[in-house]
């Protein structure tokens, strides 16, 4: 699998050559759009770690039910 996994959401793994950073965004997600990024795969992991919590805290404040992705994206 090529993909991070947390808390059942999936995010991709992406590689911007010309600022030579890696980045992604939780796949399958209709209308939120949760992104992260880092220079390592280790900061690639805890940012995408950190974007689904923020993501959650932020849900559960509001009041709303999180969207889950669509199927299973991997």
């Amino acid at each position: 699998m090529n993909n991070l996994e947390y808390k059942g959401y999936y995010g991709s793994i992406e590689y911007n050559k010309e600022y030579k950073c890696l980045y992604g965004k939780v796949l399958g997600m209709t209308k939120d759009s949760i992104t992260y990024e880092g220079n390592t795969v280790e900061e690639l992991e805890n940012d995408f770690i950190n974007a689904i919590e923020s993501y959650l805290d932020g849900c559960e404040e509001m009041g709303i039910k999180p969207r889950r992705r669509l199927e299973h994206a991997h």
